[in-house]
């Protein structure tokens, strides 16, 4: 296979990989989201892999839309959270290479990392495969495992998956013919994206399902909760001695991060 990649990318998992990519392998193009608004101020922001791109030298692609033809300047694509769906006339054209972090075809979908830690799993990892028209349901090029710790945030075990991807990578990318193989249909499930709702904590509920949610919610998103009243995220906690769930940093609306002990006396 040639060692002259493009690489379709968007989200901070994706800038991890591609720069990981970058001190190996040959890029020609970056390919990734238009600038979208973001904070309070709605101004229009570069999405991180096409900052890590700009940093490195590399062109960036941003098309509104993806289309017959684009010039991606070789014959091998790696997508990594790119976030948009890739369509057939444009899979025909080159081999496209997807990296999920998850042990599909457990987790397909938006999120599954956050999703795996949520469901309390204890075991995820990295799949290579062959994008095709259905959704993570490619054949495997290559798929391995790692643990996920018991105090392992999103950030973890994202990081864990961005050097697992690299090393995964390099054996595909170096392969002058890769095998695949289906994933079959057992063991499927879905990893949909993070909706407002699925940031709430729900008070009443075990608290070990309480401290997954917020491990999988954190650094990127955050848990929402009333404590003492207020309107809170919850960054990270515990499940206590008398098996309780504690809050340890939480952030109020419009304050900054801190600790629940220091934000507890901030009330008296």
């Amino acid at each position: 296979m040639s060692s002259r990649i493009a690489v379709a990318a968007t989200a901070p998992f994706g800038a991890d990989v591609l720069e990981r990519l970058a001190a190996r392998h040959e890029i020609s193009t970056v390919l990734t989201r238009p600038e979208a608004p973001a904070g309070r101020g709605r101004k229009l922001v570069a999405p991180p892999a096409a900052e890590v791109a700009t940093r490195l030298g590399i062109p960036v692609l941003q098309p509104e839309r993806l289309e017959h033809g684009l010039e991606l300047d070789a014959p091998t694509v790696v997508v990594v959270a790119y976030g948009r769906l890739i369509p057939e006339t444009l899979l025909d054209e080159r081999l496209w290479l997807n990296v999920h972090p998850s042990l599909l075809p457990r987790w397909r979908g938006a999120a599954p990392v956050e999703r795996a830690i949520m469901a309390g799993d204890v075991e995820t990892g990295v799949t290579i495969h062959r994008t095709v028209r259905e959704l993570d349901a490619g054949p495997v090029a290559a798929q391995s495992a790692f643990l996920i710790e018991s105090d392992d945030n999103a950030g973890d075990v994202y990081l864990k998956a961005a050097a697992l991807a690299e090393e995964l990578l390099d054996s595909v990318l170096d392969d002058p013919s890769p095998s695949f193989r289906p994933q079959g249909d057992d063991g499927v499930t879905y990893a949909d994206k993070i909706e407002p709702d699925d940031r709430v904590l729900d008070l009443s509920r075990p608290a070990r399902e309480l401290v997954d949610l917020v491990r999988a919610l954190s650094p990127h998103i955050g848990a929402r909760t009333q404590l003492e009243g207020r309107d809170v995220t919850v960054w990270r906690a515990r499940v206590g001695e008398d098996g309780s769930f504690e809050p340890l940093e939480v952030q109020p609306n419009g304050g900054r991060r801190m600790e629940y002990a220091a934000w507890l006396r901030g009330l008296r």
